[in-house]
């Protein structure tokens, strides 16, 4: 390993910057191995540190030509270039300070500050990339308006991007031009952007609720020019929902977004010029997914929404990252809600909460939403940061009501707009608009883990009492052993036997919504609480949690009989869905101890009848494709202390086909009954009907049946859209018709080969297949044309999905796919370190498994270590090892 104690930063050791920068002029000369970037630097002293420190910018991987100060260039003995700093020891109060440096894009696989993604030059900046670029208090504490000359080849790069406006441009000698653009906002250095190369544009506008017109492009290589109108349309209707819900207008006149191939991130927010993950903004309806039109209509929004919640406002230090991002994912995931079926997009993001952000909770690199230290800022782009730090927004408004929060909101905007802020500040807000004391809650962001709630109900007959017992526990986490109570808000509601909300008084505890509602939201502060409800004439079933309105695990002692009556009556969605999840998992479990006891596994005649019911109910397809989806493999082993990897994939596959056959004819009615004819729309009701019919067609093909083979068959072949052609080849290739599932991968290849982003989709069928052979297959295709290590979607695509993904192969008890990661993360954490840390989180989930594959998971933790490891994937393993 690498990296000592001296690497750890802390929260606690935060100081003010020395320095404030007034103004940055910079100038790039790209070429692409010897690009030349000179910085002009007005810098100030701050007068809230100390007198007479020295000036320590930060740099890495810089040839530095020249250091000038006021004009008058230093001699080397005048400053001092150490690691990843330059140091001046003499600087007056007031200066400029001018450098020239030399960077080598071609050849930075990082994909970090200014690299060279195919022919076309682009930044990632976030978190520390700047520093890669030249010279600079890499912090965003630090704001400063940007001037900022881009020069390049005319022919190479007709196009040159920044943040801003453009101000200036020109021919120069020997064939190059330029581009001057100036931001007229003070930003930090994480926002800056630049992008040269051979583009082309979509243009539109929007008229803001002002009455100003925003120029809208989004720019893209020649070949996706015909792949952007989606999101353009998103774009749009993002700008005027935040108009709307926030009041919140866009303040410059041009916005932008750039299609990049190679980007380690989804996009990012830079001010008026987005750069974007090529899988998040270029889509078409025969090269793209329903779930991949949602994704970018979601991803779009977020960064729009940045505009706010992270520009204007932006942290003061990387601890408060989920300031902006947290906040920006409850706003994101607001506005998908209200494009889509809201209840369906609750579903889908607590899903992906529970088997995902619960796992990373519950593991060696746990760790707070505001974290305390960190050795490498990048390693807290986490699930915990983003979703549980949304999960977090989403309590506040929860606590507050719609009409609060939103008072709140534009508080926090008014009073911090241009500052570099903390998560104290954002809760102040919202206490100071709501007049709710947050010193509890504020809990939230320092404790790690997921709480655990145990409840318990009692109803008195003579008393017409329901009484709620709720008990609170968050069990030890790596760095945390003693857990405090957290405020948390419960929301109920009470069925009664026909399946009807019940009015609610409460008459002990505190709940906000009015007394009568048909749910209120419990305020839970101690470790155990009861509540009492007034008027109840029958014994209830009592609805908890609704909407999910906590980040926690629930246990109560319902009946199967409770779970099927609010599987068919809750007024909730998503606690209609849950339900049946309860009563799925219950099932599989029963089936999971049947296996390991050596008997054959059997469905619970129960869920069958209950999913039959579900046929019945006059469901909404939306709601309906939801609920026929067992829960996955992966959210199945957060059911057990000891994971059984193989009976949890055995049992499940048994279910599965025990379902297609009893519910034959009903998925058969399914599948013909939502059939869609005319042109592909991308929107919510043709959605669910597309997942619905792929759903019920995926049940019947785990029977194998002629008809169900032919059908997928015929539906790869003519389908006119990528959704319905990927549902069919998913079908087919993890099916066990080889002959089939070979001669769909051949066409899909041949049809698609020029496509990088419907490759990775090629590659992901591929990845999850089920079979025996998954690792050579795996193996085999990172030799494949269309497959880099250096693009870290192709990684994404083909590792990550197969050792994610495809957990009966990935844990296979002969340790082999275990070395195969561990190879991968090492010849990859020599290219690009991000990728690499992110990439090795299925090893770290050690403890959860059997003794043999706990020790074959830790070898390969100790042979990564021994190695010299970068300070991102070395504070990974640090944690992950015993």
């Amino acid at each position: 390993m690498s990296a000592d104690n001296n690497d750890v930063i802390y929260l606690k050791d935060y100081l003010p910057p020395a320095f404030l920068v007034q103004s940055v002029d910079l100038v790039f000369d790209l070429y692409p191995h010897e690009t030349r970037v000179q910085s002009r630097i007005s810098f100030n002293r701050n007068a809230h540190r100390d007198a007479g420190l020295p000036l320590e910018l930060h740099g890495s991987e810089l040839k530095l030509i020249s250091v000038a100060i006021d004009g008058a260039v230093l001699s080397a003995d005048q400053y001092q270039v150490t690691g990843e700093q330059l140091i001046i020891p003499n600087v007056p109060d007031q200066f400029v300070l001018e450098t020239e440096v030399e960077i080598d894009p071609a050849n930075n696989t990082s994909l970090e500050g200014l690299y060279r993604s195919n022919t076309m030059f682009c930044t990632q900046c976030e978190a520390e990339g700047f520093r890669k670029i030249t010279y600079y208090p890499d912090r965003p504490d630090v704001m400063a308006a940007f001037t900022t000359k881009v020069i390049a080849d005319k022919t190479e790069y007709p196009v040159l991007l920044s943040n801003g406006n453009p101000i200036e441009k020109g021919d120069l000698d020997n064939n190059r031009h330029f581009v001057t653009w100036q931001d007229p906002f003070d930003k930090p250095a994480y926002l800056f952007a630049l992008v040269a190369g051979d583009l082309q544009v979509v243009k539109d506008t929007f008229t803001t609720m002002s009455g100003r017109n925003v120029a809208l492009e989004i720019w893209v290589e020649p070949e996706n020019i015909t792949k952007c109108d989606h999101a353009m349309a998103s774009l749009k209707a993002s700008m005027k929902w935040d108009e709307e819900v926030y009041g919140r207008e866009y303040d410059l006149d041009i916005y932008m977004i750039v299609a990049v191939n190679d980007f380690n991130m989804g996009a990012m927010e830079n001010k008026g010029l987005n750069i974007f993950n090529s899988s998040c903004v270029l889509a078409r309806p025969d090269t793209a997914t329903d779930g991949a039109f949602q994704r970018i209509e979601g991803v779009v929004a977020h960064e729009y929404f940045h505009n706010w919640s992270g520009n204007r406002v932006t942290c003061r230090d990387w601890f408060q990252l989920s300031l902006k991002e947290g906040f920006t994912v409850y706003r994101d995931q607001c506005f998908s809600a209200d494009m889509n079926d809201a209840a369906v997009k609750r579903i889908e993001d607590v899903a992906m909460l529970r088997t995902a952000q619960f796992a990373e909770d519950a593991g060696p690199t746990a760790h707070p939403v505001r974290p305390d230290h960190f050795i490498e800022i990048s390693n807290f782009y986490t699930l915990t940061i983003y979703e549980k730090g949304s999960e977090i927004v989403r309590m506040i408004a929860n606590l507050l009501g719609p009409d609060l929060f939103r008072k709140g909101s534009d508080l926090y905007f008014e009073r911090h707009d241009g500052q570099a802020v903390t998560v104290e500040d954002f809760v102040a807000a919202m206490a100071d608009a709501s007049g709710i004391d947050f010193t509890q809650f504020m809990r939230w962001y320092s404790q790690a883990g997921t709480p655990q709630l145990t409840v318990s109900g009692e109803y008195d007959a003579a008393d017409k009492q329901y009484k709620l017992t709720i008990k609170q526990q968050t069990p030890p986490t790596k760095d945390q052993a003693e857990k405090l109570p957290l405020h948390i808000p419960v929301k109920v509601g009470l069925l009664n036997a026909a399946g009807d909300d019940l009015p609610l008084n409460l008459s002990t505890g505190e709940a906000s919504g009015e007394q009568g509602d048909g749910d209120r939201v419990l305020h839970l502060r101690e470790a155990e609480q009861t509540f009492i409800f007034e008027g109840i004439e029958e014994a209830p079933v009592p609805s908890l949690l609704r909407g999910f309105s906590a980040p926690v695990k629930l246990s109560f002692g319902y009946s199967q009989a409770q779970l099927l009556h609010l599987m068919r009556h809750d007024s909730d969605g998503f606690n209609r869905w849950d339900a049946g999840q309860r009563l799925a998992i219950d099932a599989l479990k029963a089936m999971v101890a049947q296996f390991e006891a050596g008997q054959m596994p059997e469905l619970d005649s129960a869920l069958i009848d209950a999913y039959k019911g579900l046929f019945a109910a006059g469901l909404e397809p939306a709601i309906l494709a939801e609920m026929l989806v067992l829960p996955g493999e992966a959210y199945l082993a957060e059911q057990f202390d000891v994971v059984p990897v193989d009976a949890i994939h055995a049992c499940r596959n048994i279910a599965r086909k025990t379902l297609a056959q009893a519910l034959s004819s009903e998925l058969e009615q399914a599948v013909v009954a939502n059939q869609l004819s005319g042109e592909y729309r991308p929107v919510a009701e043709d959605i669910a009907k597309r997942r619905l019919k792929n759903i019920c067609q995926s049940y019947l093909m785990a029977l194998e049946t002629e008809a169900a083979v032919e059908r997928s068959w015929q539906q790869f072949t003519t389908a006119d859209n990528m959704t319905d052609q990927h549902a069919a080849l998913t079908a087919l290739v993890h099916s066990k018709q080889d002959e089939k599932a070979k001669a769909a991968l051949e066409s899909f290849e041949q049809q698609w080969k020029d496509d990088a982003l419907v490759m990775d989709q090629w590659f992901q069928v591929q990845a999850s297949r089920p079979h025996p052979d998954a690792l050579a297959r795996v193996k085999a295709l990172m030799e494949h044309p269309a497959f880099s290590l250096k693009n870290p979607n192709k990684v994404r695509s083909l590792v990550s999905v197969y050792c994610n993904q495809n957990r009966v192969n990935f844990h296979s008890i002969d340790g082999l796919s275990y070395q195969f990661l561990a190879d991968v993360v090492l010849e990859l954490d020599a290219m690009n370190p991000q990728i690499a840390s992110r990439l090795i989180t299925p090893l770290t989930r050690w403890q959860k498994m059997d003794s043999k594959r706990q020790q074959l998971m830790q070898t390969e933790l100790k042979r990564i270590a021994a190695a010299e490891l970068s300070k991102d994937l070395f504070e990974v393993v640090q944690k992950a090892l015993p």
